[in-house]
């Protein structure tokens, strides 16, 4: 059992239990309709990001809505990507700088402070996929970001803020690997290259150096694309998921080549996305199935259902509050509302 999680709770989990949507440890502890208050916005929650007391709701209709956990409304409501679709969205070093980014074929950089709701900066993809960017700060004030470049098999590496390109990943002739499904950029402490996973469409998931623009290996975990995956630099291992009935688990070993550890199976197709909680405890999948999966990550020990929505669940992202027993899970559905969860053992 993952640490953290109430006992009583997971042992009714793995019993086949189901946590309904009233407050308490392993249950929903509020639900939002995005948003509440305004009725012709109520779109499919595309992805989340928790920020404290404070989470960002993104939807098909463009607007980014940043959400009051205490009091269930909406603090602020942002409007950068033309009413295109937002898919992708990330914290830059606190709770007032954000990236987005949309199917407007833009990401777009925000800076909240004072109450401010107006981009800041934006970056051009001309990418027309769904492939969410990956941030990865590797000084103060200094970030790496890859994204989906024009040219449909590339991952391009740029800096933020100067939007200086570091490099265009781009798969050897003959390769097939497909458009970039899902990209995890990383690196094991400040001192190490960054390096970048990517999941592809052909099912395969591929290690880049990005120092270096080549590929340091390549594992073929899936029949079908890539639709999310996690890794966790501690351990060397990751996760990923597809369309399929399978998590595949890999390892990286000190050769920096890509081994499948071992796989498991899943009782419904079909995975959104995956997350691996701050604490490397236990992980979270957002399935086709309308359900969130809760697994421990050492052993990848079934923990819980968590069966509220009632279509798919797109995304799932916990929060990361120095107190553990605030923590929440969040998650977005084709349902249109957000649900919140804490699943946390109480005192």
């Amino acid at each position: 059992m993952a640490p953290g999680l109430d006992q009583e709770w997971c042992d009714q989990q793995e019993q086949g239990a189901h946590s309904s949507p009233v407050l308490g440890t392993g249950e929903v502890t509020s639900q939002v309709l995005c948003p509440a208050l305004a009725p012709q916005f109520r779109k499919d929650i595309e992805t989340l990001e928790h920020v404290q007391r404070r989470q960002q709701g993104w939807s098909e209709n463009g607007f980014i809505h940043v959400w009051n956990l205490k009091t269930h409304r909406v603090d602020s409501a942002l409007d950068g990507h033309g009413r295109k679709s937002v898919y992708c969205v990330e914290t830059m070093g606190g709770k007032d700088r954000l990236l987005s980014q949309g199917r407007d074929q833009r990401i777009c950089l925000w800076d909240l402070a004072e109450g401010r709701t107006s981009v800041t900066d934006s970056v051009f993809t001309e990418h027309v996929g769904f492939c969410r960017c990956s941030l990865l700060q590797v000084a103060q004030g200094r970030w790496l970001m890859a994204m989906a470049a024009r040219s449909l098999e590339e991952v391009q590496i740029l800096e933020l803020p100067s939007k200086t390109s570091v490099c265009t990943l781009k798969p050897e002739v003959g390769a097939k690997l497909g458009m970039p499904m899902c990209l995890k950029l990383w690196q094991l402490n400040c001192s190490s290259q960054p390096v970048l996973l990517a999941g592809y469409e052909d099912g395969s998931v591929v290690l880049w150096n990005v120092s270096m623009g080549k590929v340091l290996s390549k594992l073929n975990c899936h029949q079908e694309p890539v639709m999310s995956l996690d890794f966790d630099s501690e351990k060397a291992k990751g996760i990923s998921g597809s369309s399929e009935k399978v998590l595949s688990i890999w390892s990286l070993n000190e050769q920096q080549n890509l081994q499948v550890y071992k796989t498991h199976e899943l009782v419904n197709a079909g995975i959104s996305d995956i997350t691996i909680r701050p604490d490397k405890k236990i992980l979270a999948t957002a399935g086709w199935d309308h359900r969130i999966r809760i697994f421990g990550w050492k052993k990848l020990k079934p923990l819980a259902v968590l069966d509220y929505h009632t279509a798919t669940v797109h995304c799932v992202s916990f929060s990361d509050h120095s107190n553990p027993q605030e923590r929440l899970l969040a998650a977005g559905s084709k349902d249109q509302r957000i649900s919140v969860w804490s699943i946390y053992a109480q005192t």
